[in-house]
């Protein structure tokens, strides 16, 4: 079967993408291999429209709810390969192949490792990269934060309100790009100690986590330690496309969110944009959309006057 559309990704950007798709009247179908992507993770989201809080988790599910409402069609694959064949796209998966006009690349980050010693090892044992996901587990335990973004703070200010004691281990002088509102917070609630210019380089234990090793040679004793240091755009998918990317491997897109393969396009926290937000990427979706709608109208006129 062919689509009119495939998105790649249900986080914010691409389950948006298929809400305007929808309303679009064009054949759609989502490859997610978790809905909400790393926005769902997000303890605690203060800067999104109608809401003056509310967990990522909730909020993606909302935008999942009101895909399926308009009939958006939901596959829960891992895409391995996309390939343009002729004028369409193939989407590979393990399973089947699947085709398409059209393709949106909404694959999102991946969590950044640390790659010290004993990560690997403790991974799921104490290691943690989703807060919410594994954060009520260390209730009144002493646990430790790795980090100095928005991310690292959300993450330590949830974990206040479980854990005995959190501790904040950040290489820097202090939080130079985290939001002012999180960082007054954080100076502000007891529960949490901030330590600047350390560097953690091994997490140390027997079968769980007991503790870390700091670079300047102090060891900490802790329950539970959550990494939250970035991330890294996933590009897996689409090496063989040829797609123009940055330094960093993120898409380059135009302000149409086009990439340089014709109708191939790109949006969310995937792409080359400075700002990485639920609300950005949303409205990355409703234009590239809004675009793509319009091209492949145009596209399919001129096959009809030259049939003809």
């Amino acid at each position: 079967m062919k689509y009119d559309l495939i998105i790649i990704g249900g986080g914010p950007a691409g389950l948006t993408a298929a809400i305007y798709a929808a309303r679009y009247k064009l054949k759609t179908l989502v490859f997610s291999k978790n809905m909400g992507g790393v926005a769902s993770t997000s303890p605690k989201i203060c800067n999104y429209p109608s809401y003056d809080s509310i967990s990522g988790y909730e909020l993606m599910q909302k935008f999942t709810e009101h895909a399926k409402i308009l009939g958006v069609e939901i596959i829960y694959e891992e895409v391995n390969k996309i390939v343009q064949d002729k004028k369409e796209f193939l989407v590979k998966t393990e399973k089947k192949d699947y085709s398409a006009s059209k393709v949106i690349y909404a694959a999102g980050t991946k969590r950044e490792r640390l790659n010290i010693p004993g990560e690997g090892k403790f991974q799921g044992r104490g290691v943690s990269y989703c807060t919410t996901c594994d954060g009520v587990f260390f209730k009144n335990k002493d646990v430790i934060v790795i980090g100095g973004g928005d991310a690292a703070m959300s993450s330590a200010l949830l974990l206040s309100e479980f854990a005995k004691k959190v501790m904040v281990v950040y290489r820097g002088k202090e939080f130079a790009k985290g939001d002012p509102s999180w960082i007054e917070m954080i100076h502000a609630n007891k529960k949490i100690e901030i330590k600047f210019n350390e560097e953690i380089i091994e997490i140390i234990g027997d079968t769980k986590v007991q503790g870390i090793k700091l670079k300047s040679g102090k060891i900490i004793n802790c329950n539970g330690i959550f990494i939250e240091i970035g991330a890294s755009p996933d590009n897996s998918s689409i090496k063989d496309l040829n797609v123009n990317l940055d330094k960093k491997g993120y898409v380059i897109v135009d302000k149409d969110k086009k990439t340089n393969i014709h109708g191939f396009y790109a949006i969310g926290d995937v792409t080359n944009n400075n700002v990485k937000q639920v609300i950005t990427s949303a409205a990355d979706g409703a234009i590239a959309v809004y675009n793509l709608y319009w091209e492949l109208k145009e596209e399919i006129s001129k096959e009809v006057n030259v049939k003809k």
